[in-house]
């Protein structure tokens, strides 16, 4: 029998939808285009899809050749798209300086691409033009960064530059360290045209377009119902439908502030309804959305780059991605699970769930991604023929739903939608491709490499502490496919020389970089998630971060024993970390709940927290301890609900 809690006040006013996301995600802050103007800059936008489809598929250029006509395009849209501020915009007005800056920067990147054979000849020897060239194609790009990305990524940017500038080249002449500075990080591969942007114009750039197409199938309406049907009738089942239809929307979106945003819309509403508080509704959905960046087989940006960084397919990191990402999203499923059961709270009645049935009638809809998987994991094609050819296929499951049939129309809108959303993405890398630039031309990756190496001592724990930290404070203001990119440069090699394998270190900070989206005081998807519940958005935050607390642990779990991500390891070895974590993050979440079979006392929720994180380390002696400390918890709460039932 339930204890139906006091409902929440249900919101009356309609939500608008499109104000949250322009207040927390910089990239729904655009110029306002209509009538003619609108439709020549979405003709701009799809030709852009269209030339990054071709380029990446079928061209054969020289590389610097590509990247460059790359990012010209983006320089140009970035403006075309994107004011200088947030606020009221006028309709159909750019003003003059954005169109100067737009020539400007545009230029810059063409002059290279039109001299890039001669420029490749040149050597180091620079005509103060061509330094000048440079410095504005950098600054260009920044600014466009700044206004689609943010200003934190900027600061983070120009700390790098002064300290090149002031302490990091031993070139004795300021002319002299800038002619470096730009031959590096402009004409050069290890500045804005290295791996990040490398990676974003071959492989980021085919699976943006593919969402595009695939959010036009009516897929995430779809998660979020079969959701509903499956879970949204057991306890608490509204929060729980939110984190079942966020781990699927992740599998084919990579934004945490639009996961949060779009599922949030629908399940924050429910979760108040059935008696969450709207701190709680809001965290749970902002914790499983940022879980989306983990999902595979889409993930966030940053994975392709880790699979260049590592020099593994891609299909190895999605496969090594499974274990950690199904974790992170039982811890969540648990504590929701938990703040259910404590609170009384309902799951959803007969008539307010949807029919199962008809739903199942719709799983043509998963075909795009099934495909996807298929020739990704059997790497019969590269991911980027893979997403082309999901592509087509999102088109022609789309002609057997009346309500989302992709026509001809909609093919361009969403070929416009994917060269928008490119902008972004490009831009935070060809910045984190100066950061890291930055970072190698001064040799500050092996000053911080040996500072920390010698601060950590032989202790791998306190590294992977000290990196944490890194990643957290650094993605509080950074995107991830930034914050992973200077990670991947500076920490993951710490953790390398500290004995942990490679593709642990990496995928370490890769996790940390995400859970900054949860972490205050800068958590944009838990941000979101209060203004649409309107909730307290610092108690959100911080309840997020407890909701999330997997994606704290589970990372230390993989880092201190690789066999969760299938590191020289068994089957067997596979099945008991999973097992042990499992249990581990069970215990952990039932203490920061305050609830097990009921309400735990202070001293229950201590030795629950510390078996939890004893079971998680990994170690025979530590599980043995572990499971001895959570069995006395469970002894003792089920001794406890013997005798109150007694009474």
């Amino acid at each position: 029998m339930f204890l139906f809690k006091k409902k929440a006040p249900v919101q009356t006013e309609p939500m608008d939808l499109d104000a949250v996301m322009q207040k927390f995600d910089r990239e729904s802050n655009t110029r306002v285009w209509e009538g003619k103007a609108k439709v020549a800059v979405n003709c701009v936008l799809a030709v852009f899809s269209l030339f990054c489809i071709y380029v990446t598929l079928f061209a054969s250029w020289l590389e610097e050749l590509r990247l460059t006509t790359f990012v010209a395009f983006i320089v140009l849209l970035g403006y075309l798209v994107y004011p200088a501020k947030k606020g009221k915009q006028k309709v159909n007005y750019m003003p003059w300086y954005d169109i100067l800056l737009m020539i400007c920067g545009t230029g810059a990147f063409l002059y290279y691409a039109a001299n890039a054979m001669t420029i490749i000849q040149q050597g180091s020897n620079f005509a103060w033009y061509q330094i000048l060239i440079g410095i504005v194609g950098i600054l260009s790009l920044a600014e466009v960064c700044r206004r689609s990305v943010g200003l934190p990524i900027i600061i983070v940017a120009s700390c790098f530059i002064v300290y090149a500038l002031i302490w990091g080249l031993s070139n004795p002449t300021l002319w002299g360290k800038l002619n470096y500075i730009v031959h590096y990080l402009f004409y050069g591969k290890e500045g804005v045209l290295s791996t990040p942007i490398n990676v974003c114009s071959k492989f980021i750039v085919v699976f943006i377009i593919f969402g595009a197409f695939l959010e036009r199938t009516g897929i995430a309406d779809f998660f979020i119902k079969i959701a509903n049907a499956v879970v949204g009738g057991f306890s608490g089942g509204p929060a729980k439908v939110a984190v079942v239809a966020s781990a699927m929307e992740g599998m084919v979106s990579g934004s945490s502030v639009a996961n949060t945003v779009g599922s949030g819309s629908v399940t924050i509403p429910l979760m108040k309804k059935t008696g969450y508080k709207p701190e709680f509704a809001a965290a749970a959905e902002a914790s499983a959305s940022t879980g989306g960046q983990i999902m595979p087989p889409i993930m966030g940006a940053a994975a392709f780059l880790m699979a260049d960084y590592v020099g593994v397919p891609y299909s190895d990191i999605v496969v090594r991605a499974i274990l950690p990402a199904v974790l992170y999203f039982a811890g969540i499923f648990i504590a929701v699970h938990l703040e259910a059961k404590k609170e009384g709270l309902r799951g959803l009645t007969r008539e307010e769930l949807p029919k199962l049935l008809p739903l199942l009638k719709q799983t043509y809809l998963l075909l795009p991604l099934i495909i996807l998987i298929y020739l990704v994991g059997t790497s019969q094609r590269s991911i980027q023929y893979a997403a082309a050819i999901a592509i087509v296929v999102a088109i022609v499951v789309s002609l057997f739903n009346k309500e989302n049939r992709i026509t001809p129309k909609r093919i361009w809108e969403a070929l416009a939608a994917g060269g928008q959303g490119m902008i972004t993405v490009a831009a935070a890398c060809g910045v984190a491709g100066i950061i890291a630039g930055t970072i190698t031309m001064t040799g500050l990756a092996n000053t911080m490499i040996n500072g920390i190496v010698a601060l950590a001592g032989s202790q791998v724990i306190v590294a992977l502490f000290l990196t944490m930290l890194c990643c957290i404070v650094l993605g509080m203001g950074v995107p991830t496919t930034a914050n992973y990119c200077i990670m991947a440069a500076t920490c993951a090699p710490i953790l390398v020389r500290m004995g942990v394998p490679q593709i642990a270190a990496h995928f370490f900070v890769f996790y940390f970089g995400i859970v900054a989206d949860l972490t205050p005081p800068v958590a944009l998807a838990a941000y979101a998630g209060a203004a649409i519940a309107q909730a307290n958005p610092m108690k959100t935050a911080f309840t997020a971060t407890k909701l999330a607390i997997g994606a704290f642990i589970v990372p230390y779990v993989f880092a201190l024993n690789p066999a969760m991500l299938f590191v020289n390891t068994t089957a067997w070895e596979v099945a008991l970390i999973c097992v042990t974590s499992l249990v581990g993050i069970f215990a952990v979440s039932a203490a920061l709940e305050g609830y097990f079979m009921h309400r735990m006392k202070l001293f229950e929720r201590v030795i629950s927290v510390i078996g939890g994180l004893l079971l998680i380390y990994p170690g025979a002696v530590t599980d043995a301890i572990g499971v001895g400390l959570v069995a006395v918890v469970l002894v003792l709460q089920f001794m406890t609900k013997k005798k109150n039932a007694l009474q």
